[in-house]
């Protein structure tokens, strides 16, 4: 891996977390939906789906922490 790779993953990685943040509360939205329609089955593995999700997260957070963080310059703004 070159340190451009690194680089570019250092931007990435922020990305992808941010963008899992945002399937995370559309997940938990529907799963609520699902128990109001008596799918509570289906709302079970939705659940399933967001702790391995928050699971995804960590490790991703940890990954970014070992290559030494966010890049600078390239700042997200985190809609929540």
């Amino acid at each position: 891996m070159t340190h451009d790779q690194l680089d570019k993953l250092r931007i990435l990685l922020p990305h992808w977390i941010e963008h899992s943040h945002s399937h995370q509360a559309e997940f938990d939205k529907w799963q609520d939906v699902c128990k109001d329609q008596g799918a509570g089955e289906a709302a079970e593995q939705i659940d399933k789906a967001l702790k391995a999700m928050k699971e995804a997260d960590h490790a991703l957070g940890h990954a970014l922490e070992l290559l030494g963080g966010a890049k600078e310059g390239h700042h997200h703004h985190h809609h929540h």
